[in-house]
């Protein structure tokens, strides 16, 4: 999922925004974070929420803790995007919540245009 995520945030910062968890591809990441305590890495990711305009979460492959930053940010009163690819079995929790707006895609195009739509810029085109 690595070349997925770096895409979207390629794609994010060709459009100007600001995307707080760049660090998610980091190939040192586990390295990195090993160095935190559990603590430091909660506080750091709930702030990065509570400073965010909106998450974009790609959910493809289930995470407990991308469903608690889901959750903690659609408290927050935060537009939520969930995105996951065709033929995945995405969470009902995160698909039976109103307050997320969840997208499947097929190919970059689909995922560009969903995220156009999401930040309200137009088309691809």
């Amino acid at each position: 999922m690595i070349p997925t995520y770096q895409y979207i945030i390629g794609f994010l910062k060709s459009h100007d925004q600001i995307v707080m968890s760049e660090h998610v591809t980091s190939k040192d990441l586990e390295k990195t974070e090993a160095k935190m305590s559990e603590n430091d890495i909660f506080e750091k990711d709930i702030n990065w929420i509570k400073e965010a305009d909106c998450i974009i979460a790609e959910i493809t492959v289930p995470s407990i803790g991308v469903g608690y930053e889901i959750c903690h940010a659609v408290t927050l009163g935060k537009p939520v995007l969930c995105l996951y690819e065709k033929g995945a079995k995405a969470s009902a929790m995160v698909l039976g919540n109103e307050n997320v707006t969840a997208k499947k895609y097929s190919d970059k195009e689909e995922l560009e245009q969903i995220l156009l739509d999401f930040m309200g810029v137009g088309s691809v085109t």
